[in-house]
């Protein structure tokens, strides 16, 4: 809804240059003399219009029909300029801050360059800006925060520097701000805290560093907070389980240590993404997990988490679980109990688990896993005793990694199942008897290792000191791509 008081403008209609356009008679008050001069002064600072959106922008026609201009109808000022993906290059004019009716800014995917004008702190009734995916530089505008009605701010994918200035806490009406992929440096300033209308924190790949602040958790309205990709350290604050509105959480990429809180995943009950991956956190997967029956992505890999994977059976949503690169697991018997609990999880498409030291024989309800499941990576673990035949029910399989283990028997029948795979790696066991033929009919397989096990193929070899080499498994197995045995 537009704004019903017509503020005057002439302290800025001064500052402008004395041009004389000729225009038509619905451009006669101050106000629209003043949009249209201004909007002129903006074009002059842009050097490549490819796709000639500012073409219309003319004396011929109303401002109010140039293109990416909207005006409001009572008044016929500019309450929004949307000039998003034309590709266009220059500065951003500092007469903009005429613009005093601009509600929505939006130059996304641009090629703008240059500092942001101060001049933008004097759009007080501006709500949206989006400079997001330009060329932009320098530091966050301090005169920004003048903007008490700002609602959504994004920044991201530019080349801003500089900290985040302490007064970004005064836009208390703030929903969205985004920095991501710049290179903003320093740390989260705990006036973040005071945005509590805050409902999505992006800042995701910068140099941003030290501890989180504790006043995240004064954010009870934050769904989505993406900080990956830093130099952040520390723990994680305990204070995170008062966000209980939080839907997606990624922070890998960062130097984060210590363990989680052991009731997170109970207060997080809202948690759909769960990112945490290449971090120093160790200490044991929290049990409070299971309350977390949004959850469809939970990535911890890279990380020093020990003990047991406790039981997922309520995760009914899951369809990534990642754990790969941990300590996870005893070797011993038990480890893959919790393999069982996944069979309630009927949207599961990735089971990454490898590189841990999960110990014990798999269950045959691994054959009992979703229709949607793509990939099962259990390598380098202590696994033992034979493959099961029921994991050829994964009959949507595409990656398949059991290398590395201590797997006995033969290579299972139902692997020809598999019309789908792409890449099957068995190498590195124990595994003995035949490569079964009918391998050549898996015409997607483009990469398999099966080295270092007593295995051959059924129709070749003469005696069980032959050996076969990369060329014989290619002709051998007739596949219709490249194959690779590695080593």
């Amino acid at each position: 809804m537009l704004f019903s008081t017509l503020t005057t403008i002439f302290l800025f209609c001064v500052t402008l240059p004395l041009i004389h356009p000729t225009i038509t008679a619905a451009s006669t008050t101050l106000g629209n003399k003043t949009d249209f001069v201004t909007l002129l002064q903006i074009k002059k600072s842009i050097s490549s219009d490819p796709y000639g959106i500012l073409v219309s922008w003319n004396t011929s026609n109303h401002f109010c029909s140039w293109g990416g201009v909207t005006c409001g109808i009572k008044h016929q000022r500019v309450v929004m300029l949307n000039l998003k993906e034309y590709h266009l290059s220059g500065t951003i004019s500092p007469y903009i801050g005429n613009l005093s009716f601009l509600r929505i800014l939006n130059l996304l995917s641009n090629k703008f360059y240059g500092e942001i004008p101060r001049e933008l702190g004097r759009l007080f009734r501006l709500r949206k800006l989006n400079l997001s995916n330009n060329n932009l530089t320098g530091e966050f505008p301090i005169s920004l925060t003048n903007c008490s009605k700002l609602r959504y701010l994004n920044f991201s994918a530019n080349s801003f520097h500089g900290k985040i200035p302490i007064e970004v806490g005064s836009l208390k009406k703030l929903e969205k701000l985004s920095l991501f992929k710049n290179n903003f440096g320093g740390k989260i300033p705990p006036s973040i805290g005071n945005i509590s209308s805050l409902n999505v924190f992006s800042i995701a790949v910068n140099n941003l560093e030290g501890k989180l602040p504790g006043e995240f958790g004064q954010l009870k309205k934050l769904s989505m907070l993406v900080i990956l990709s830093n130099r952040f350290s520390g723990m994680l604050p305990s204070s995170f389980c008062n966000m209980t509105s939080l839907a997606f959480f990624s922070a890998a990429e960062n130097q984060f240590h210590g363990s989680l809180p052991a009731g997170m995943f109970s207060a997080l009950s809202n948690l759909q993404m769960f990112e945490i991956g290449m971090n120093q956190i160790s200490g044991p997967i929290p049990t409070s997990i299971a309350n977390a029956s949004l959850l469809q992505k939970f990535d911890i890999g890279f990380n020093n988490f020990v003990g047991q994977v406790p039981s997922v059976e309520k995760l009914q949503h899951l369809t990534w679980l990642n754990l790969n690169y941990n300590n996870l697991g005893s070797g011993s018997d038990g480890d893959l109990d919790f393999i069982t609990s996944l069979v309630n999880c009927t949207k599961l498409e990735n089971l990454v688990l490898g590189s841990n030291k999960l110990g014990g024989i798999l269950p045959i309800s691994i054959g009992n896993l979703s229709t949607q499941l793509i990939e099962i990576s259990l390598f380098v673990n202590h696994i033992h005793g034979t493959i099961p035949e029921t994991i050829g029910n994964n009959i949507n399989l595409i990656s398949l990694y059991l290398g590395d283990n201590h797997f006995s028997g033969n290579v299972p029948n139902s692997f020809g199942k598999f019309h789908k795979m792409q890449s099957l790696d068995v190498g590195q066991n124990h595994l003995l008897g035949e490569i079964p033929p009918y391998l050549g009919n898996l015409t997607q397989l483009v990469e398999i290792s099966i080295a270092n096990n007593i295995i051959a193929l059924a129709c070749s070899m003469e005696s069980p000191n032959d050996r076969m080499n990369i060329k014989d498994v290619i002709r051998e197995l007739n596949l219709s791509r490249s194959a690779f045995l590695h080593g």
